[in-house]
């Protein structure tokens, strides 16, 4: 008989305290959900119900924000990177954010601004992707190790990409000095001292997701999700989706649970440690979840994540891996959903606790029962299609 092999740790909040933060309203959501809608292109991104799935788990509901279909990117993140760029150039023009227009102020723009950044593959891409529409220049750096087909997706839209021998934190360092040096306009989605304007809108950004997620819900007849599995790298994603979701149900009435790679879970430690301060992970930080090997997280983030999510969870690749394949294998007629790495882990960690010895030890600390809700959010699609196919054809990272 096979052994499953697999390893999680699932901890309690101890710092939660249900405070709300005002960055993540349901006004500055509408104000970037309206930006998003007049791009060229725009439609909301499919909610998936695998019902098939959700029974197999014991669950009563399993609901996916599909990301793969967001434009023509695979990956939400242009969401942030694109609606952070169309708020410095307002600032920079004197601009209504309200009344932004592509074409318009493509047309405007009498010299070219240079946007960089520091990424490991779907953020870059989302900053090449709204220079190259407004016609400005875009320098991405990468850190050691990045996959080939994102390196060139950046490139076909016309930036540079710059990959260095650095994991992802040293990387941003390097972006922010070169950018320095040379005058460009830094778009990160992490926060430092004197730094903090353009990572709130990055944030804001994302939300467009959640507010999708809640008028599919509803269209759905589903009056909330009881739970929200949010992956996390800094906690930019998971920290903006986390205070729209807040706002809109309550933090108390939200198990909201927040998932990252075992050699990268600086939120995880940050969440377990004493004063429940800011814990940074350094190394290689080498995971397949490649948007999630982050060591430092955001300080914006950061408290919207301590103060109202339930439980983190720190889990091997091999979590992610059968979330890819779970999703890319459906049962009965569920939707067939294409997952990468980061995208699957929430998934991926419900099947892992239906296969775990102690099922019902964990179905119970997660508060899963048939009548569970559970919102996930597939924020990539096949980034690395070589990867994707090592995984889920060829079985790569196991749990036998």
């Amino acid at each position: 008989m096979s052994t499953f092999s697999l390893k999680m740790e699932i901890a309690d909040n101890r710092h939660y305290n249900g405070q709300l933060s005002p960055l993540f309203s349901i006004e500055e959501a509408e104000k970037a959900r309206a930006f998003h809608q007049k791009v060229e292109g725009y439609q909301p991104t499919p909610l998936h119900s695998l019902d098939h799935l959700a029974k197999a788990i014991g669950v009563g509901k399993i609901l996916v924000k599909d990301e793969a279909h967001r434009f023509d990117l695979c990956a939400f993140k242009m969401l942030g990177g694109a609606y952070a760029i169309a708020r410095l150039l307002c600032d920079e023009y004197k601009l209504d954010i309200n009344a932004f227009n592509f074409d318009t102020l493509k047309n405007d723009i009498t010299e070219k601004m240079t946007f960089a950044t520091a990424t490991d593959g779907n953020h870059g891409r989302g900053v090449a992707w709204a220079a190259n529409k407004l016609g400005q220049n875009a320098v991405v750096y990468m850190p050691k190790g990045a996959a080939d087909e994102r390196v060139n997706n950046i490139r076909a839209l016309g930036a540079e990409c710059i990959v260095t021998d650095m994991n992802y934190d040293d990387t941003v360092r390097l972006a922010i000095k070169t950018s320095e040096e040379n005058g460009w306009k830094v778009v990160q989605d992490t926060a430092w001292e004197g730094y903090t304007e353009i990572p709130t809108w990055i944030m804001q950004g994302y939300t467009t997701m959640a507010a999708e997620a809640v008028d599919q819900m509803k269209a759905q007849q589903i009056a909330r999700p009881t739970h929200v599995f949010l992956q996390a790298g800094v906690g930019a994603m998971a920290g903006g989706v986390l205070g729209y979701l807040c706002e809109q149900f309550g933090p108390d009435k939200l198990h909201s649970v927040v998932v990252e790679p075992d050699q990268a879970d600086c939120i995880y430690r940050s969440g377990i440690s004493d004063k429940g301060d800011m814990v940074n992970v350094s190394g290689d930080l080498a995971t397949i979840m490649v948007g999630l090997a982050c060591g430092e997280p955001n300080p914006i983030g950061w408290p919207v994540l301590r103060d109202c999510s339930t439980q983190f969870v720190s889990c091997q690749d091999s979590v992610a891996a059968l979330g890819m394949r779970v999703l890319g294998n459906p049962l009965g007629d569920d939707p067939r959903v294409v997952s990468g790495e980061s995208g699957a882990v929430g998934a991926g960690l419900l099947a892992a606790v239906h296969y775990h010895p102690e099922r019902e030890q964990l179905m119970e600390k997660l508060g899963l029962n048939q009548d569970s809700v559970v919102l996930l959010i597939n924020t990539e699609g096949d980034t690395d299609p070589v990867h994707y196919r090592e995984v889920v054809w060829q079985g790569l990272h196991p749990t036998l």
